[in-house]
């Protein structure tokens, strides 16, 4: 309580938490960004997976913004 107060009052709590958020969002769009280089790798040397692999991206690139969703969600309760 005391700690949480004392962040509070100095800001450095909106400080780290902003930072939290900006670093969870750069890592989704890095790992969005890899999981759709290495898709176009696979489609490129077997068209014919296309469908499997697009479903498959689609899929993974979701969890991966829920993750960021729910990170950017616990820095935006540090702030209030």
């Amino acid at each position: 309580m005391i700690i949480s107060t004392l962040l509070a009052a100095t800001g450095l709590a909106q400080l780290g938490s902003s930072l939290g958020a900006g670093i969870a969002t750069i890592g989704a769009g890095l790992g969005i960004g890899k999981i759709g280089s290495s898709a176009m790798d696979a489609i490129a040397r077997q068209p014919e997976a296309s469908g499997k692999i697009m479903t498959n991206m689609i899929l993974t690139s979701a969890f991966i913004e829920g993750c960021a969703l729910f990170a950017i969600a616990a820095c935006a309760f540090i702030i209030k």
